[in-house]
């Protein structure tokens, strides 16, 4: 939860300039996400669908796809296993 506020600074500052902002956010590394995290990744793709953007998640094989499949986020998330998955998803 500490972590939040940093993401959300660093996703406001990258994504204020831009317009159909292309984005991935790499959560491999993420050992644990709890409401405030999901709540701030569901913001973000809001903000992102609304400026006709697309945000990839890329999430590996840890928590973090069994979470977003729990919590039926996967149905409105676009996800991968690696970067390189997402910058050939954003490519095409």
């Amino acid at each position: 939860m500490a972590a939040v506020p940093l993401l959300r600074e660093e996703l406001d500052q990258v994504l204020a300039p831009m317009h159909g902002p292309q984005l991935a956010i790499d959560l491999t590394e993420v050992p644990f996400c709890d409401s405030v995290g999901l709540g701030l990744l569901v913001s973000t793709l809001t903000r992102v669908k609304e400026m006709h953007g697309r945000l990839i998640l890329v999430v590996g094989s840890g928590m973090i796809p069994h979470l977003l499949a729990i919590t039926n986020l996967d149905r409105h998330f676009e996800l991968t296993d690696t970067v390189d998955g997402a910058r050939q998803t954003l490519a095409a």
